[in-house]
């Protein structure tokens, strides 16, 4: 027995130096075999802090349940798993494992913290409950243009921004042009900001823009498929990019990389761009502003980030009131809930953010048919919330999440949506790929992921696919993959008290 120990403790210990290198998925590993050869509360205490690493939340709360059940005395347990629920947005099961850690250590530095998060986070939302007018009246609306200054100190391209019309009737549109998307840019990499007035302009167009666009996005190269719109002939190349979460400088290089976006390139990025990286207000207008100038070259899926909730805990919201106000928040919280939840390619590969579906009898109508005007968040459950959440599993049928939302889905569940849907596959994103990219499902599933080194932490490659059509009018897949790039020393989610666990 104690020589069984010793070895499940050795395995502990590799796992806990492989922790500290942030090789989180060997980590596990070697707890899991720990745990195997003897289960111990601080294996599965241990296994949990790397779930929780891998922002396998579910797993976290599972393993440190376990923990607890071997041990209830084991406050370490306790916190990891309320930080794995806080992560998830149960903030009352977090504040109750808090609470027990800190009636025995009470001034335990990272609990204290933890419990301010979730105090201040829950006091924030009842608040906005008591002030909130209804969610399907629109603040981009209210905007006068006419009261908003530019300020003194602006030297770059002009902005023309032209409003028409009244009320529910007004139109706004912005002429955007190469020089300012350049001059932009250079601006964010000198660390200054845009003009309040140009920031609202931007938001408020590319909502326009998005609003005018179908829940589900249906183009590809020009082969007479009536149900699509015809790309122009001059495009090339489709490029498909995964979650970039506010890596500025790691955005720019997949346009240096890869191509710019113009009438021979297509761009669609699919979700996450903002949240966990301390430059999502400059992707955001990188991205919205590319949206005005190619809008029918450039293209944005909706994220689960791109949501209030996400938005509250993982950083965007706190860096927009510190950069710009509150109130731009709130624009671009509109803007979100006019983005596209999915992309379909030449009727041929569904793109969107997480995955399929609970019910095998959902379609691409089911898709179409969402309703994203007026303005709202999405719902808990349901195809919006699946399309934002859902990861694949290597095991067939359905299971629930390792993340703690959604579900998993297996390789029968892909085949039977492509076949019934007749598509050849499935590209979506959600997850953290080490080689930027990772082929599944017997190729009928594709996830890419465009972060490298996401959060500075991970050490993994960044990835984009590329769509090109040959002779024979068939679509070709082509893997790109990149490092990140050297950026300013600002931390990722330095703008907000979360703990972006």
């Amino acid at each position: 027995m104690t020589d069984l120990k010793s070895k499940a403790d050795a395995l502990k210990d590799k796992g806990n130096q492989e922790l500290k290198q942030n090789h989180f998925e060997k980590a596990v590993e070697f707890y899991t075999e720990a745990i195997g050869l003897k289960p111990n509360p601080i294996y599965y205490s241990n296994r949990a802090q790397a779930q929780i690493k891998l922002e396998n939340y579910g797993l976290a709360i599972a393993d440190a349940t376990s923990a607890i059940e071997l041990d209830p005395s084991y406050l370490k347990a306790y916190y990891r798993r309320a930080v794995a629920t806080f992560a998830i947005l149960d903030y009352k099961k977090a504040k109750l494992d808090v609470k027990i850690v800190l009636s025995k250590v009470p001034n335990d530095p990272n609990s204290k913290k933890l419990a301010a998060e979730i105090d201040q986070i829950i006091k924030k939302i009842a608040f906005e409950r008591a002030i909130a007018v209804d969610e399907k009246e629109s603040v981009i609306q209210e905007l006068d243009f006419n009261a908003i200054q530019l300020e003194n100190d602006y030297d770059g391209a002009p902005l023309e921004i032209e409003v028409t019309g009244k009320g529910q009737d007004r139109q706004l549109s912005v002429d955007v042009t190469q020089e300012y998307l350049q001059q932009m840019i250079q601006r964010f990499k000198n660390g200054k900001k845009l003009p309040k007035k140009h920031a609202f302009a931007l938001v408020a167009a590319a909502n326009e823009v998005f609003k005018n666009e179908n829940s589900l996005v249906e183009f590809g190269f020009d082969r007479n498929n009536s149900q699509e719109e015809a790309l122009p002939d001059t495009v090339k190349t489709i490029t498909i990019c995964g979650d970039t979460h506010g890596q500025f400088y790691d955005v720019l290089n997949i346009f240096e990389s890869f191509g710019n976006v113009g009438p021979d390139h297509v761009y669609l990025f699919n979700g996450d761009f903002v949240d966990r990286g301390s430059w999502s207000c400059e992707v955001a207008f990188l991205l919205f502003t590319l949206k005005l100038l190619y809008p029918k070259f450039f293209y944005l899926n909706r994220g689960n980030h791109e949501t209030n909730s996400m938005n509250k805990v993982y950083g965007f919201e706190d860096e927009c009131k510190y950069k710009y106000g509150e109130r731009l928040f709130t624009c671009f919280s509109e803007a979100f809930n006019s983005l596209p939840y999915a992309t379909l390619i030449g009727q041929e590969y569904l793109v969107m953010h997480g995955g399929l579906f609970s019910d095998d009898k959902k379609t691409l109508q089911d898709i179409r048919n969402i309703k994203r005007v007026p303005n709202r968040q999405p719902p808990n459950e349901g195809v919006e919330m699946e399309l934002l959440w859902t990861d694949p599993q290597v095991m067939p049928g359905r299971s629930p999440s390792k993340r703690g939302v959604g579900i998993q889905f297996g390789p029968d569940i892909t085949y039977r949506f492509c076949r019934s849907n007749n598509l050849k596959a499935i590209i979506r994103s959600h997850e953290v790929r080490m080689g930027g990219y990772e082929e599944e499902h017997d190729g009928k599933l594709i996830t890419v992921f465009s972060a490298p080194n996401y959060c500075d932490t991970q050490g993994n490659l960044g990835a984009v696919v590329n769509l090109t059509f040959d002779e024979k009018k068939e679509y070709k897949i082509d893997f790109k993959t990149f490092k990140e790039v050297p950026h300013p020393d600002i931390k990722p989610m330095a703008y907000t008290n979360s703990g972006g666990f």
